[in-house]
């Protein structure tokens, strides 16, 4: 297998002279603002000095995923636990983001060596004349020098016995001021089981880099390749990655453009309002001012909790954008000035902080919304011992909570006005105690679907709302009562119209002799005689039922619906005892 010595990214070429300054913020801890020490890549892709990580207070923190937990805690909320043991564990808080980053068992040191920003730091260095570098070999003098081929940094004294020795006489030597146009000239990373090996290959089945020695011992057997022949395989996901990130910059961006105009917009509304109550309170006098301040104070305590809402949706956004734009930063600066082994290295960080951005759930709208507005008929109660009036209302009827009632909700007859009654209610359940909402009522028979009943809806003025309707002909009936074009609570529902009430077209009577008058031929639905050529019932004789009782059809309850059909069998006395 032959190593490609040509570079993905560039090894060593020269950047142009405007980018030539170089990057504060990719060389300076954020910690103690000075240049990076042993510097540490966090889960959060923000990278810290070693010492200043160290200095941090550590806490304990319990680890119910089981097994090999990743160094981010953030990571815990989107993976399903593996094990319900409890593992003690020590973590820190990112100086940065606050992000609770979960220590590995070697702490601090065995987090990730951010060579990029090593390399970033030899940069800002060289710009500066050499100024704080002091020679690879001899760690006392300044540094003059650059060995090209041992990518070593020689004092004068060093780099005259560099080119004394066999093995090194012949190696490049190139001066500090030529290598400030270079965009890198760190040196080579060493494995850090064999530290006399440069790590150059990739060990596919472990995921990580090696070096020639690893290959022979602990991954004997595993597949491995060049880093600059697998660089491209495993850059290509990462900007994949890259390319599914990059659109959240964006999108959070413009909810946070929209906070800003909501919020401006909800001034705007708040203070229109305001202008409202004080025109209507000139009238006035006390109590009308005193019933002013009132309103006043109410309107900016609503405008102090949507103010409040926005600010912290406002804030949580900005967080997420800035960890958003860290991760997007990072990774672009890692695939276009890192090198084939760096990108590697950082792979494994770079691509699990971007998939748990990219999990990161999200409202692009703002959570609240400036439905205000000023009521100045409304009956405010008395203040002072006057009537005033007006109020300001925030309140939204919620469909979902609004109640169907009545007793002809479900029933009706034919040809009989028939009603029902809306009660508007808000999200938290209660009355709106206000008209004017737009309610929508239709009521169709379920066999003629183009043939709905006339409705009439009649605001109260208070919230309810009656609806009445007379239905033409029996049978079943969908009816629909929406408000905004959404289902009110229990809608859509059946009415079942019956036939027009029959009514009784006999007496209400407790015998037929009484009611008769009488008569011997006057007959009797329940089917009673009486000796003596009586043809109907009487009190105490043969099948009288003992109480009172229809002579029509016989019911016993005075206010009900006769079932009498008139049929040819009917006694003709029958219809005498009626007329009675």
């Amino acid at each position: 297998m032959a190593e490609s010595r040509k570079p993905l990214l560039g090894f060593m070429h020269k950047l142009p002279d405007a980018n030539a300054s170089g990057n504060s913020g990719k060389t300076h801890c954020p910690s103690c603002l000075g240049l990076f020490k042993a510097p540490r890549l966090l889960p959060c892709l923000h990278t810290v000095c070693t010492t200043c990580l160290e200095k941090l207070e550590p806490f304990s923190v319990v680890d119910i995923r089981g097994g090999d937990s990743d160094t981010s805690s953030e990571g815990s909320i989107f993976q399903e636990p593996k094990s319900r043991s409890l593992k003690a564990q020590i973590g820190i808080l990112c100086p940065v983001c606050d992000a609770q980053v979960d220590l590995p068992l070697g702490g601090v040191k065995a987090l990730t060596i951010d060579h990029l920003a090593m390399n970033d730091v030899m940069l800002e260095s060289l710009r500066g004349e050499g100024q704080g570098l002091v020679c690879d070999l001899c760690s006392d003098r300044e540094v003059e020098k650059r060995c090209q081929t041992c990518k070593a940094n020689l004092c004068h004294f060093c780099c005259q016995a560099h080119r004394r020795q066999k093995k090194t006489m012949y190696h490049t030597m190139v001066d500090l001021k030529d290598l400030k146009g270079y965009s890198r000239v760190g040196k080579p990373i060493l494995c850090p089981a064999h530290p006399a090996e440069e790590l150059r290959l990739f060990c596919e089945l472990c995921d990580r880099p090696v070096c020639r020695d690893c290959v022979v011992g602990e991954h004997r057997e595993h597949p491995y390749d060049f880093t600059s022949n697998v660089i491209h395989k495993h850059g290509d996901s990462v900007r994949e990655l890259l390319r599914g990130t990059q659109p959240h910059v964006e999108a959070l961006e413009e909810a946070l453009a929209q906070i800003k105009s909501m919020n401006s917009g909800l001034q705007e509304r708040v203070e229109a309002v305001a202008a409202d109550v004080r025109t209507f309170s000139e009238g006035y006098i006390k109590a009308i001012e005193e019933h002013r301040d009132k309103l006043l104070k109410q309107l900016d305590d609503i405008r102090v909790q949507k103010e409040n809402s926005l600010q912290l949706q406002k804030a949580q956004l900005e967080q997420l954008l800035a960890d958003m734009r860290t991760g997007v930063e990072f990774t672009e600066h890692l695939l276009t000035s890192g090198s084939d082994l760096e990108i590697l290295i950082t792979k494994g960080v770079v691509v699990e902080r971007l998939r748990k951005l990219n999990k990161v759930e999200y409202s692009a709208r703002p959570g609240v919304n400036d439905k205000i507005c000023f009521s100045p008929q409304e009956k405010a109660g008395q203040c002072r011992g006057y009537e005033v009036y007006g109020a300001i209302n925030t309140k939204e009827v919620d469909p979902a909570k609004c109640v169907l009632q009545g007793e002809d909700l479900h029933k009706a007859r034919e040809k009989q006005t028939s009603s029902f009654t809306l009660l508007c209610k808000d999200a938290s359940g209660e009355s709106m105690g206000r008209g004017g909402d737009n309610v929508q009522v239709a009521i169709v028979p379920k066999d003629k679907k183009d043939s709905p009943i006339r409705t009439v809806v009649q605001d109260n003025k208070d919230g309810s709302y009656n609806v009445s309707y007379t239905p033409k002909e029996p049978g079943v009936y969908t009816v629909w009562v929406c408000i905004r074009e959404q289902h009110v609570q229990g809608s859509p529902f059946t009415v079942t119209v019956r036939r027009k009430h029959r009514p009784h077209p006999g007496v209400f009577h407790c015998c037929t002799f009484c009611s008769s008058g009488g008569q011997k031929t006057a007959h009797c639905a329940c089917g009673g005689t009486m000796p003596g050529g009586y043809l109907g019932c009487g009190h105490g004789h043969k099948g009288h039922p003992g109480r009172p009782h229809w002579s029509c059809c016989g019911k016993f309850i005075e206010k009900s619906e006769c079932t009498y059909t008139g049929g040819q069998s009917a006694p003709r006395s029958l219809l005498r005892t009626v007329a009675l």
